[in-house]
């Protein structure tokens, strides 16, 4: 409670007007004159005298030493000294006073006053001023000192002034990064009122604010809000070009001390406004719980996703499959890190989907309950240009993990397909509806209905994958280079990777058999207005033929092979609800097995003869609605393929 006091004592000093903070240093230094010229009389003749004697050496001192102090700069700077720098600046100004001081006492004399009152006082005047402004700067001058500092940094403001904004507000106050001036609520009644000594202004101040205290960030301090409303302020404000960051989760707002790199950047779902649907646990459980369930490609972005979800829902053996030793490695010290010493046993297991003799040892020695397909080459070019290892990869090594499935009675298979499955114009996007004609053509076969559930799940791109857009336009932000973008009309639907591996696993509770599942992706994002709002967010202004002083362009480079303009989630329009709000279930055609495998027999071997031409001309065979694109050039034939 008393340092409370002492500090508000300090600040209203600080905080004293100039011209008011001048005065108040000259009368300390009247007083420090007088005193010391009746102090020095004491020590030259041992009692404090009184009367006229006194007159004449104090009206000199106050004569000689004011203007001198004042010239010399000495008021101007009474906050800001310390150390040696306060001493050499008082030294100066006392030896002027002292010359002319001591030459009117000593030199000239007067009755009654002892010639060395001219050099004893002085002294004392030297000792009087230097401690006086030691203790300013020890008392004042760090809060001084943190005042300056914090005029140089980043201006900030909070857009939330409920519990959050508060704590935010907390955790930044020791932080030497930014300055927050103060708080922005939508709620009428707090306008004008004082959160933790900034005040709190309506949202429509924000324009004043920005163009008047210099603001360069915005911090969000509004976890418990929807996603729609989120984004409805996130739209408001991104006008402004404000740099807004934000908390990865409220929990860190427990941290002593906020540091720059735990305010991230917004995530892409914020921009999106998209409102999550919270997981059903009991169609999260059914599959997994206390069940071996395997994840075939574990370490790329679905499936390592799928082992961090899986893992929560302590499954009893978690196996993780994958052909890359670092993504393999990478995804096992994670998980086994979340884990932190849990009762669940993690299998790491390096191999490819498409050896079928180990596939099958595998399945036969783990015995899995629940299978989830995520192995895929999925980059759409380097497919189109690598189009016999990625049907390879993407279709007969589904095709070995499905029969081996059957083989080993495993009793859940989900397969994660795609958007780019429906109407495919690319390589990758045939071999993945492919891959579900096959499980459906396998699970319509008699003997596998009692056996295996196959079900597939189909969704369009996920936030932050290795293969969205999402990481390249930030580095390309970050690096101050142009946004490179395929087409001004492409639009993609999007999906964060932690919704998406929730609904997979949701879906897959609800399989009959053979069912292909749609989630449901919101709306469809064109990318150009996506890339926009992204550079208008970190602060920074789009270059155009409106603005050529901005800071960063965007730069159309043509669509790539086998990349549509725009993604579709249904072959027909004949989607049924579940007990999921966001998953709904299909009906798709295919082919049925006696018809399917000897097509996939001359597939397989037109791969293993790499003949571009006949393998693109039975696949759009197979596969209805497949169109290739224009040109295919296939890096391991030597002619192109044009259509």
């Amino acid at each position: 409670m008393m340092n409370r006091k002492f500090h508000k004592v300090k600040l209203f000093f600080l905080d004293l007007p100039k011209t008011e903070k001048l005065i108040l240093s000259i009368l300390i230094d009247c007083f420090l004159c007088i005193s010391t010229v009746w102090i020095s009389f004491y020590l030259r003749i041992g009692y404090f005298p009184f009367g006229k004697v006194l007159v004449l050496p104090s009206i000199a001192s106050l004569i000689f030493a004011i203007p001198v102090f004042y010239l010399s700069g000495l008021y101007r700077t009474i906050f800001r000294y310390t150390g040696w720098p306060a001493l050499l600046s008082v030294s100066k100004s006392i030896f002027i006073y002292a010359f002319l001081f001591s030459f009117l006492i000593t030199f000239l004399s007067f009755k009654d006053i002892p010639r060395t009152i001219g050099f004893i006082q002085p002294i004392l005047l030297f000792l009087g001023v230097g401690c006086s402004r030691a203790f300013v700067g020890y008392w004042i001058g760090d809060l001084y000192k943190n005042r300056l500092k914090e005029s140089k940094l980043p201006k900030a403001i909070i857009y939330g002034a409920g519990y959050a904004g508060r704590q935010l507000s907390i955790a930044l106050e020791d932080n030497n990064s930014f300055k927050v001036v103060g708080f922005i609520d939508d709620d009428p009644l707090k306008n004008g009122r004082v959160l933790r000594g900034k005040p709190i202004y309506l949202a429509n101040k924000l324009e004043f604010l920005v163009n008047n205290k210099n603001i360069k960030y915005l911090f969000l301090a509004l976890p418990k809000m929807q996603s729609s409303k989120r984004n409805q302020i996130i739209n408001k404000v991104s006008k402004y070009n404000l740099l807004i960051r934000t908390l990865p989760n409220i929990s860190d707002l427990a941290k002593e001390n906020i540091v720059k790199s735990d305010l991230v950047e917004l995530e892409i779902d914020d921009l999106l406004g998209r409102d999550k649907v919270e997981p059903n646990e009991v169609l999260m459980q059914k599959n997994i719980k206390s069940k071996v369930v395997l994840v075939t490609g574990a370490g790329g972005s679905i499936g390592s996703e799928l082992c961090r979800q899986i893992s929560k829902i302590k499954p009893k053996k978690l196996l993780l499959l994958d052909s890359n030793e670092f993504s393999l490695y990478s995804v096992l010290y994670e998980i086994e890190t979340l884990q932190n010493g849990k009762d669940i046993e993690i299998i790491p297991i390096l191999a490819s989907v498409q050896d079928k003799k180990k596939i099958n040892i595998l399945l036969n020695t783990w015995k899995p309950d629940t299978i989830f397909h995520a192995a895929a080459y999925k980059h759409v070019p380097i497919v189109e240009q690598n189009l016999a290892e990625g049907l390879k990869n993407n279709v007969f090594g589904t095709l070995v993990i499905a029969e081996a499935s059957i083989k080993s009675k495993v009793s859940n298979f989900v397969f994660i397909s795609t958007d780019k499955a429906v109407r495919p114009t690319s390589v990758m996007g045939a071999s993945k509806r492919l891959g579900e004609m096959i499980l459906q053509a396998l699970y319509d076969k008699k003997y596998s209905k009692e056996i295996t559930k196959f079900s597939m799940v189909r969704f369009g791109n996920v936030l932050d994958s290795s293969g969205s857009v999402i990481p390249k336009f930030r580095q390309q932000i970050k690096n101050r280079m142009p946004i490179t973008l395929t087409h001004p009309d492409v639009s993609r639907y999007f999906m964060t990777i932690k919704e998406a591996a929730e609904l997979v696993i949701q879906a897959s509770a609800m399989s009959d058999g053979g069912d292909v599942f749609v989630l449901d992706m919101g709306d469809s994002v064109k990318i150009i207005d996506l890339a926009k709002k992204m550079i208008n967010l970190s602060g920074l202004k789009l270059k155009d033929g409106n603005n050529s002083e901005g800071d960063i362009s965007i730069e159309i480079t043509g669509l790539r092979p086998g990349e549509k303009l725009y993604e579709e989630l249904l072959i027909e329009n004949n989607a049924n609800l579940t007990m999921h709000p966001k998953i709904f279930r299909a009906k798709e055609d295919f082919l049925r097995w006696e018809i399917l495998s000897p097509n996939l027999v001359d597939l397989e071997k037109l791969i293993s003869d790499n003949d571009s031409k006949k393998i693109i001309k039975i696949m759009e065979k197979i596969v209805s609605g497949y169109k290739p694109s224009a040109i295919i050039q296939d890096l391991f034939s030597k002619e192109k393929i044009e259509k």
